[in-house]
Protein backbone atom coordinates (compact mmCIF):
# COMPACT_ATOMS: atom_id res chain seq x y z
CA UNK A 1 0.00 0.00 0.00
CA UNK A 2 1.33 3.45 -0.90
CA UNK A 3 2.66 5.47 2.02
CA UNK A 4 2.12 9.03 3.17
CA UNK A 5 4.59 10.38 0.61
CA UNK A 6 1.93 9.70 -2.02
CA UNK A 7 -0.42 12.19 -0.36
CA UNK A 8 0.50 15.66 -1.61
CA UNK A 9 0.88 18.32 1.09
CA UNK A 10 -1.08 18.04 4.37
CA UNK A 11 2.22 17.88 6.28
CA UNK A 12 0.68 18.80 9.64
CA UNK A 13 -1.96 16.07 9.45
CA UNK A 14 0.56 13.45 8.34
CA UNK A 15 2.93 14.40 11.18
CA UNK A 16 0.07 14.28 13.68
CA UNK A 17 -0.92 10.78 12.54
CA UNK A 18 2.65 9.50 12.64
CA UNK A 19 3.29 10.86 16.14
CA UNK A 20 -0.05 9.53 17.41
CA UNK A 21 0.83 6.03 16.18
CA UNK A 22 4.36 6.12 17.58
CA UNK A 23 3.21 7.38 20.97
CA UNK A 24 0.23 5.01 20.97
CA UNK A 25 -2.11 7.92 21.63
CA UNK A 26 -5.08 6.95 19.51
CA UNK A 27 -8.45 8.63 19.96
CA UNK A 28 -11.75 6.87 19.38
CA UNK A 29 -13.08 9.31 16.79
CA UNK A 30 -11.58 11.50 14.04
CA UNK A 31 -13.01 13.90 11.49
CA UNK A 32 -11.22 14.34 8.16
CA UNK A 33 -12.64 17.63 6.93
CA UNK A 34 -12.05 19.11 3.50
CA UNK A 35 -13.05 19.34 -0.14
CA UNK A 36 -13.71 16.24 -2.19
CA UNK A 37 -10.54 15.41 -4.09
CA UNK A 38 -8.24 16.80 -1.41
CA UNK A 39 -7.01 13.43 -0.11
CA UNK A 40 -9.34 12.91 2.86
CA UNK A 41 -10.25 9.31 2.06
CA UNK A 42 -6.68 8.37 1.19
CA UNK A 43 -5.36 9.74 4.50
CA UNK A 44 -8.08 8.02 6.52
CA UNK A 45 -7.35 4.66 4.86
CA UNK A 46 -3.59 5.12 5.34
CA UNK A 47 -4.20 5.87 9.01
CA UNK A 48 -6.35 2.75 9.31
CA UNK A 49 -3.75 0.63 7.51
CA UNK A 50 -1.01 1.97 9.81
CA UNK A 51 -3.00 1.12 12.94
CA UNK A 52 -3.64 -2.44 11.73
CA UNK A 53 -0.17 -3.10 10.27
CA UNK A 54 1.65 -6.07 11.84
CA UNK A 55 4.91 -5.64 9.94
CA UNK A 56 8.24 -5.99 11.72
CA UNK A 57 11.00 -3.39 11.44
CA UNK A 58 14.75 -3.90 11.63
CA UNK A 59 15.16 -0.65 13.53
CA UNK A 60 12.77 1.74 15.19
CA UNK A 61 12.31 5.19 13.74
CA UNK A 62 9.26 7.36 13.27
CA UNK A 63 9.33 7.26 9.46
CA UNK A 64 9.29 3.46 9.20
CA UNK A 65 7.24 2.58 12.27
CA UNK A 66 4.46 5.09 11.56
CA UNK A 67 3.46 3.91 8.09
CA UNK A 68 1.99 0.65 6.75
CA UNK A 69 4.66 -1.83 5.68
CA UNK A 70 2.67 -2.90 2.61
CA UNK A 71 3.74 -6.53 3.02
CA UNK A 72 1.99 -8.01 6.04
CA UNK A 73 -1.34 -9.83 5.81
CA UNK A 74 -3.28 -6.81 7.07
CA UNK A 75 -1.67 -4.43 4.56
CA UNK A 76 -2.35 -6.81 1.70
CA UNK A 77 -5.96 -7.10 2.84
CA UNK A 78 -6.23 -3.31 2.97
CA UNK A 79 -4.83 -3.10 -0.55
CA UNK A 80 -7.50 -5.50 -1.83
CA UNK A 81 -10.29 -3.93 0.26
CA UNK A 82 -10.80 -7.06 2.37
CA UNK A 83 -9.44 -6.11 5.80
CA UNK A 84 -12.15 -7.56 8.10
CA UNK A 85 -11.46 -5.10 10.92
CA UNK A 86 -11.71 -1.99 8.74
CA UNK A 87 -15.36 -1.40 7.84
CA UNK A 88 -16.47 1.24 5.34
CA UNK A 89 -20.02 2.38 6.01
CA UNK A 90 -22.14 2.57 2.86
CA UNK A 91 -25.60 3.93 2.09
CA UNK A 92 -28.02 3.54 -0.79
CA UNK A 93 -30.16 6.64 -0.27
CA UNK A 94 -29.19 10.29 -0.58
CA UNK A 95 -28.66 10.46 3.18
CA UNK A 96 -27.11 8.17 5.77
CA UNK A 97 -30.02 7.08 7.92
CA UNK A 98 -30.27 5.80 11.46
CA UNK A 99 -30.67 2.21 10.23
CA UNK A 100 -27.40 2.50 8.27
CA UNK A 101 -25.53 3.46 11.45
CA UNK A 102 -27.27 0.89 13.63
CA UNK A 103 -26.81 -1.98 11.16
CA UNK A 104 -23.24 -1.24 10.11
CA UNK A 105 -21.76 0.30 13.27
CA UNK A 106 -23.71 -0.04 16.50
CA UNK A 107 -24.74 -3.67 16.03
CA UNK A 108 -21.21 -4.87 15.34
CA UNK A 109 -18.97 -2.59 17.36
CA UNK A 110 -19.32 -4.84 20.41
CA UNK A 111 -17.72 -7.75 18.51
CA UNK A 112 -13.97 -7.75 19.09
CA UNK A 113 -11.57 -7.42 16.14
CA UNK A 114 -10.88 -10.64 14.23
CA UNK A 115 -7.14 -10.19 13.95
CA UNK A 116 -5.93 -6.62 14.38
CA UNK A 117 -5.65 -4.49 17.51
CA UNK A 118 -8.42 -2.15 16.38
CA UNK A 119 -11.86 -2.25 14.84
CA UNK A 120 -12.04 0.77 12.54
CA UNK A 121 -15.15 2.29 10.97
CA UNK A 122 -14.67 4.71 8.06
CA UNK A 123 -17.78 6.75 7.20
CA UNK A 124 -17.45 8.59 3.85
CA UNK A 125 -19.87 11.49 3.31
CA UNK A 126 -20.53 11.54 7.05
CA UNK A 127 -22.02 15.03 6.68
CA UNK A 128 -24.97 13.29 4.98
CA UNK A 129 -25.97 11.59 8.24
CA UNK A 130 -29.43 12.55 9.42
CA UNK A 131 -29.77 13.97 12.92
CA UNK A 132 -31.17 10.62 14.10
CA UNK A 133 -28.20 8.80 12.57
CA UNK A 134 -25.77 11.18 14.27
CA UNK A 135 -27.45 10.67 17.62
CA UNK A 136 -27.23 6.90 17.14
CA UNK A 137 -23.51 7.19 16.33
CA UNK A 138 -23.03 9.49 19.33
CA UNK A 139 -23.89 6.65 21.68
CA UNK A 140 -20.98 4.63 20.30
CA UNK A 141 -18.58 7.59 20.33
CA UNK A 142 -19.48 8.42 23.94
CA UNK A 143 -18.92 4.89 25.26
CA UNK A 144 -16.77 3.06 22.70
CA UNK A 145 -15.01 -0.27 23.28
CA UNK A 146 -11.28 0.33 23.81
CA UNK A 147 -10.48 -1.13 20.38
CA UNK A 148 -12.96 0.99 18.36
CA UNK A 149 -11.86 3.86 16.11
CA UNK A 150 -14.35 5.85 14.02
CA UNK A 151 -13.24 8.06 11.11
CA UNK A 152 -15.72 10.53 9.65
CA UNK A 153 -15.04 11.95 6.17
CA UNK A 154 -16.82 15.27 5.66
CA UNK A 155 -16.92 18.20 3.27
CA UNK A 156 -19.20 20.37 5.39
CA UNK A 157 -18.27 20.11 9.04
CA UNK A 158 -21.15 22.42 9.93
CA UNK A 159 -23.56 19.58 9.12
CA UNK A 160 -22.41 17.63 12.18
CA UNK A 161 -23.99 18.05 15.59
CA UNK A 162 -21.96 19.99 18.18
CA UNK A 163 -22.04 16.89 20.41
CA UNK A 164 -20.33 14.90 17.64
CA UNK A 165 -17.76 17.63 16.98
CA UNK A 166 -16.83 17.94 20.64
CA UNK A 167 -15.95 14.24 20.90
CA UNK A 168 -13.83 13.97 17.73
CA UNK A 169 -10.31 15.00 16.82
CA UNK A 170 -10.70 17.35 13.86
CA UNK A 171 -8.17 17.07 11.03
CA UNK A 172 -8.77 19.93 8.60
CA UNK A 173 -7.34 19.55 5.10
CA UNK A 174 -5.67 22.68 3.73
CA UNK A 175 -5.57 23.84 0.09
CA UNK A 176 -2.25 23.04 -1.56
CA UNK A 177 0.04 25.71 -2.94
CA UNK A 178 0.23 26.21 -6.69
CA UNK A 179 3.87 25.05 -6.61
CA UNK A 180 3.01 21.79 -4.84
CA UNK A 181 0.35 20.98 -7.42
CA UNK A 182 2.50 21.93 -10.43
CA UNK A 183 5.39 19.79 -9.17
CA UNK A 184 3.08 16.81 -8.59
CA UNK A 185 1.40 17.08 -12.01
CA UNK A 186 4.67 17.38 -13.92
CA UNK A 187 6.23 14.46 -12.05
CA UNK A 188 3.27 12.08 -11.89
CA UNK A 189 1.06 13.03 -14.84
CA UNK A 190 3.96 13.76 -17.19
CA UNK A 191 2.43 16.94 -18.58
CA UNK A 192 4.21 20.12 -19.76
CA UNK A 193 4.68 22.99 -17.34
CA UNK A 194 2.16 25.33 -18.99
CA UNK A 195 -0.63 22.74 -18.70
CA UNK A 196 0.34 21.93 -15.10
CA UNK A 197 0.24 25.63 -14.19
CA UNK A 198 -3.17 26.13 -15.79
CA UNK A 199 -4.59 23.07 -14.03
CA UNK A 200 -3.14 24.17 -10.69
CA UNK A 201 -4.55 27.66 -11.12
CA UNK A 202 -8.09 26.47 -11.81
CA UNK A 203 -8.02 23.77 -9.11
CA UNK A 204 -7.80 26.35 -6.29
CA UNK A 205 -5.56 24.12 -4.16
CA UNK A 206 -7.48 20.87 -4.73
CA UNK A 207 -5.16 18.15 -6.03
CA UNK A 208 -8.03 15.90 -7.14
CA UNK A 209 -9.47 18.65 -9.33
CA UNK A 210 -6.01 19.52 -10.67
CA UNK A 211 -5.42 15.93 -11.76
CA UNK A 212 -8.83 15.80 -13.44
CA UNK A 213 -8.23 19.07 -15.27
CA UNK A 214 -4.75 18.00 -16.35
CA UNK A 215 -5.89 14.66 -17.70
CA UNK A 216 -9.28 15.69 -19.14
CA UNK A 217 -8.96 16.61 -22.80
CA UNK A 218 -12.39 18.24 -22.67
CA UNK A 219 -11.57 20.75 -19.93
CA UNK A 220 -10.69 23.63 -22.27
CA UNK A 221 -13.94 23.01 -24.17
CA UNK A 222 -15.88 22.91 -20.86
CA UNK A 223 -14.36 26.23 -19.79
CA UNK A 224 -15.20 27.87 -23.10
CA UNK A 225 -18.84 26.66 -22.99
CA UNK A 226 -19.37 28.03 -19.48
CA UNK A 227 -17.69 31.38 -20.11
CA UNK A 228 -19.63 31.86 -23.35
CA UNK A 229 -22.93 31.30 -21.52
CA UNK A 230 -21.94 33.78 -18.80
CA UNK A 231 -21.05 36.47 -21.35
CA UNK A 232 -24.54 36.28 -22.91
CA UNK A 233 -26.35 36.08 -19.59
CA UNK A 234 -28.09 39.45 -20.08
CA UNK A 235 -29.33 38.57 -23.58
CA UNK A 236 -30.79 35.14 -22.88
CA UNK A 237 -33.99 34.07 -21.18
CA UNK A 238 -33.69 31.81 -18.12
CA UNK A 239 -35.17 28.85 -20.02
CA UNK A 240 -32.56 29.29 -22.78
CA UNK A 241 -29.75 29.39 -20.23
CA UNK A 242 -31.19 26.36 -18.47
CA UNK A 243 -31.17 24.46 -21.76
CA UNK A 244 -27.44 25.17 -22.08
CA UNK A 245 -26.84 23.80 -18.58
CA UNK A 246 -28.98 20.71 -19.26
CA UNK A 247 -27.06 20.04 -22.47
CA UNK A 248 -23.81 20.44 -20.55
CA UNK A 249 -24.94 17.77 -18.09
CA UNK A 250 -26.47 15.48 -20.74
CA UNK A 251 -23.19 15.41 -22.65
CA UNK A 252 -21.54 13.89 -19.59
CA UNK A 253 -19.70 16.93 -18.30
CA UNK A 254 -19.24 17.32 -14.54
CA UNK A 255 -21.70 19.90 -13.17
CA UNK A 256 -19.24 20.61 -10.32
CA UNK A 257 -16.81 21.85 -12.96
CA UNK A 258 -19.54 24.11 -14.36
CA UNK A 259 -20.19 25.68 -10.96
CA UNK A 260 -16.47 25.98 -10.17
CA UNK A 261 -15.88 27.91 -13.39
CA UNK A 262 -18.87 30.18 -12.70
CA UNK A 263 -17.46 30.81 -9.21
CA UNK A 264 -13.99 31.63 -10.61
CA UNK A 265 -15.54 33.96 -13.21
CA UNK A 266 -17.19 36.09 -10.54
CA UNK A 267 -14.08 35.98 -8.37
CA UNK A 268 -12.15 37.38 -11.33
CA UNK A 269 -14.68 40.20 -11.68
CA UNK A 270 -14.44 40.96 -7.96
CA UNK A 271 -10.63 40.90 -8.00
CA UNK A 272 -10.41 43.08 -11.11
CA UNK A 273 -12.87 45.59 -9.66
CA UNK A 274 -10.65 45.86 -6.58
CA UNK A 275 -7.19 46.04 -8.19
CA UNK A 276 -7.79 46.96 -11.89
CA UNK A 277 -4.93 44.64 -12.89
CA UNK A 278 -5.77 42.20 -15.72
CA UNK A 279 -2.59 40.22 -15.09
CA UNK A 280 -4.03 38.97 -11.79
CA UNK A 281 -7.21 37.38 -13.15
CA UNK A 282 -7.44 33.72 -14.13
CA UNK A 283 -9.35 34.24 -17.37
CA UNK A 284 -6.77 36.61 -18.87
CA UNK A 285 -8.07 36.07 -22.39
CA UNK A 286 -11.43 37.48 -21.20
CA UNK A 287 -9.98 40.65 -19.69
CA UNK A 288 -12.23 42.97 -21.73
CA UNK A 289 -15.42 41.14 -20.75
CA UNK A 290 -14.30 41.07 -17.10
CA UNK A 291 -13.59 44.81 -17.24
CA UNK A 292 -17.10 45.50 -18.57
CA UNK A 293 -18.68 43.35 -15.87
CA UNK A 294 -16.62 45.02 -13.14
CA UNK A 295 -17.73 48.46 -14.30
CA UNK A 296 -21.48 47.76 -14.15
CA UNK A 297 -21.58 45.60 -11.01
CA UNK A 298 -21.23 46.71 -7.40
CA UNK A 299 -19.18 44.78 -4.86
CA UNK A 300 -22.45 43.72 -3.22
CA UNK A 301 -23.81 42.39 -6.52
CA UNK A 302 -20.69 40.31 -7.22
CA UNK A 303 -20.68 38.88 -3.69
CA UNK A 304 -24.36 37.99 -4.10
CA UNK A 305 -23.50 36.08 -7.28
CA UNK A 306 -20.76 34.16 -5.45
CA UNK A 307 -23.15 33.32 -2.63
CA UNK A 308 -25.75 32.12 -5.15
CA UNK A 309 -23.22 29.73 -6.74
CA UNK A 310 -22.20 28.43 -3.32
CA UNK A 311 -25.87 27.92 -2.42
CA UNK A 312 -26.40 25.94 -5.64
CA UNK A 313 -23.51 23.66 -4.71
CA UNK A 314 -25.04 23.07 -1.28
CA UNK A 315 -28.44 22.28 -2.80
CA UNK A 316 -26.99 19.78 -5.25
CA UNK A 317 -25.01 18.11 -2.44
CA UNK A 318 -28.28 17.84 -0.54
CA UNK A 319 -29.86 16.21 -3.61
CA UNK A 320 -32.27 19.04 -4.34
CA UNK A 321 -33.75 18.70 -7.85
CA UNK A 322 -31.15 19.64 -10.49
CA UNK A 323 -33.44 21.74 -12.70
CA UNK A 324 -34.87 23.66 -9.74
CA UNK A 325 -31.41 24.32 -8.32
CA UNK A 326 -29.94 25.57 -11.59
CA UNK A 327 -33.03 27.62 -12.47
CA UNK A 328 -32.88 29.40 -9.11
CA UNK A 329 -29.18 30.09 -9.66
CA UNK A 330 -29.70 31.49 -13.16
CA UNK A 331 -32.64 33.64 -12.03
CA UNK A 332 -30.48 35.11 -9.27
CA UNK A 333 -27.55 35.79 -11.60
CA UNK A 334 -29.81 37.46 -14.17
CA UNK A 335 -31.60 39.59 -11.57
CA UNK A 336 -28.30 40.87 -10.27
CA UNK A 337 -26.84 41.52 -13.74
Amino acid sequence: MNGYDNVVGQVQIKDFIKKSVCRNKISHAYIFNGEKGGGRNKLARLFAATLQCTGEYDEWNIESFSKPCGKCRSCLQMESGNQPDVITVTHEKSTIGVDDIRDQVNNSVGIKPYAGPYKIYIIPEADKMTEQAQNALLKTIEEPPEYAVIMLIVESIGSLLPTILSRCVQLNMKPLSETEIVDYLMKNCKIPDYMAQASALFSQGNIGKAIRYATDEDFIEIKDIVIKSLKVLDNKRVDELLDIVRQFKDEGYNIEDYLDIVMLWYRDILLYKAVKDPSMVMFKEEARAIDRQARVRSYEDIESCLKAVDKAKQRLNANVNFDITMELLLITLKEIS
